[in-house]
């Protein structure tokens, strides 16, 4: 883990030139808080003092500021890059980054890609995705070419022409979203074309972490290795997959400091308990959060990362804290309804249909089933396993072949009426 002198030189470091700079938001922030002098800083005043920031507040701020809000440590003619948060949770804003703040975040993927086996010179890698203004997109795809690997941007080509790119390239290794893992996994056994494709890294979703949803991945890439790893754009890239730890996630050393708080009594959690992940980043001092509310649900645990013993999540992102639903009593997340679903390989696609009446909630499961499967065998086999897991009676209702959205990008399969 982070040693606790390395953490305060860097919190210090970081609050000293947020203060001495032009930004207002968090200028204003600390001063509201009483934080002015950090010479003597604690772990212990950080997380007791320093106020929590939250996307809200975010976006708070860019409506009242637009475009680009007041969390900005530099005039605004020294950003080089604007991405865009995804929208999922709430407002699509613009985030800015300097050259400094963006070569910070290369730097983590290259950590991504080291710890996940990738060769410099060897491993092509291919970008199954259309980019846009998203971070995780830009900061994977130019963090490869700075490594030396040759990178394939899928761009705005068709699932079925991203087949064909990914074999006529001969590419080593896939970037996607683990949805979209699954999709092109298909497609390129329906092709019958040979590939070469032995590690997929996913991100964007938290099915990469759930053992089923990575065994079917694995599967349809013919025994590909699986990588997980998570960011967002307002604290860039966080995570990656220890080496000998499939499943789990844990951080890169130096770039964030984070804590993971009781739900209930907002104090850290001990080791392989739950709570909400709290980052502060750490190399992006001209546009920085400070513990910021990530909204993820992760539990404890440290994990061993060349030689240091780093904070991670056993599971990965078990979830989002707004995304969980309580049905009669039971909390139930999206990763443990994917983690059922991908245990059956005659389910094409999915969606989860969440409905509200007399303040109780009820969750549909609707269904499409790969050509020629029986019906009523898999609507069985399905609730009861839904059952058994969730001990809840959850009603399963097949759908037409290609009545559900597919996604390449973060796949919506909640959907709340």
């Amino acid at each position: 883990m982070m040693a606790v002198d390395d953490a305060i030189t860097s919190l210090r470091r970081l609050l000293k030139a947020i203060t001495r700079s032009q930004n207002s938001f968090y200028g204003d922030k600390l001063r509201g808080a009483g934080l002015e002098n950090f010479d003597d800083f604690t772990i212990e005043d950080f997380t007791s003092r320093c106020p929590f920031t939250t996307k809200d507040e975010i976006t708070a701020d860019h409506l009242a500021n637009p475009p680009f809000g007041t969390n900005l440590g530099k005039p605004i003619g020294e950003y080089s890059r604007i991405c865009k948060t995804s929208g999922t949770t709430g407002e699509k804003i613009l985030w800015p980054d300097t050259p400094r703040g963006w070569d910070a975040m290369l730097d983590l993927w290259g950590q991504v890609y080291h710890f996940a086996g990738v060769k410099p010179g060897a491993d092509r890698i291919y970008f199954a995705f259309s980019f846009g203004p998203f971070i995780g997109f830009w900061t994977a795809f130019e963090a490869a070419t700075r490594i030396g690997c040759m990178a394939v941007p899928g761009g705005g080509s068709g699932s079925s022409a991203r087949v064909e790119e990914i074999t006529e390239s001969e590419i080593s290794v896939l970037c996607c979203t683990p949805t979209y893992a699954q999709r092109l996994g298909v497609l390129m056994a329906q092709s019958g074309a040979k590939h070469k494709v032995g590690k997929v890294i996913v991100a964007g979703e938290p099915g990469g972490s759930v053992p089923e949803v990575r065994e079917k991945i694995s599967k349809l890439w013919d025994g590909a290795m699986v990588f997980d790893h998570h960011g967002m754009t307002e604290v860039g890239p966080v995570s990656l997959q220890p080496p000998d730890k499939p499943g789990n996630l844990c951080l890169v050393p130096g770039f964030h400091f984070a804590e993971i708080l009781d739900l209930e009594t907002g104090l850290e959690v001990g080791e392989g308990e739950n709570g909400e992940l709290i980052l502060t980043t750490l190399c992006r001092e001209d546009s920085p959060v400070l513990r910021y509310r990530t909204g993820d649900l992760v539990c404890k645990r440290y994990y061993e990362l060349g030689g240091e013993q780093i904070l991670g999540f056993e599971g990965g992102i078990l979830g989002r804290i707004d995304e969980m639903a309580v049905i009669r009593g039971v909390n139930i997340y999206p990763a443990a309804i994917e983690a059922v679903v991908c245990s059956f390989d005659e389910i094409e696609n999915y969606q989860v249909v969440i409905t509200s009446e007399h303040s109780m909630n009820e969750l549909t499961l609707n269904v499409e089933l790969c050509s020629g499967c029986c019906t009523d065998e898999v609507v069985k086999l399905l609730s009861n396993s839904l059952r058994n897991t969730f001990s809840l009676r959850l009603p399963v209702r097949i759908v037409p072949a290609g009545s559900l959205p597919c996604f390449e990008f973060k796949a919506k399969k909640w959907i709340r009426q």
